[in-house]
């Protein structure tokens, strides 16, 4: 088995789809009308696959944000990525260092979801692993 994509509901599908392009990603298909509103197929540069879909109907916009505590998207080199969305016009929390090597920062997109930032220290692999809790 394996995690494909999230479905994440938006209010305006256009302001989403642009603050998630100004973040890095791209998009790759859309689905006009299912039982859900719309679907646009988001992935990042270096993802072989869909992560996100932005899921749009106008007659159900985005109330609350509490069920998905946050979103994370991992990056080669925080500091640049930071000043790449701050000409892009995203704001950006500054770094922390939660734990050793390990740097992250947030942003909230235009709903309110929280994305995590996460730059891994050399060597660590692409993603969270049991060895992360040893």
């Amino acid at each position: 088995m394996r995690m494909l994509h999230l479905g994440l509901r938006v209010s305006d599908l256009e302001q989403s789809l642009a603050f998630y392009t100004a973040l890095g990603y791209a998009e790759l298909g859309r689905v006009p009308e299912t039982e859900f509103g719309s679907l646009t197929m988001l992935k990042l540069p270096d993802d072989p696959f869909v992560s996100l879909e932005l899921v749009h109907d106008p007659k159900r916009p985005v109330e609350d944000v509490g069920a998905v505590n946050h979103l994370v998207v991992q990056v080669d080199d925080l500091d640049a990525t930071i000043a790449d969305l701050a000409t892009r016009g995203v704001t950006v929390e500054p770094p922390e260092e939660p734990g050793p090597g390990i740097r992250t920062s947030w942003l909230i997109d235009p709903d309110g979801y929280r994305i995590e930032l996460v730059q891994w220290p050399p060597g660590h692999p692409a993603g969270m692993t049991a060895a992360d809790f040893a």
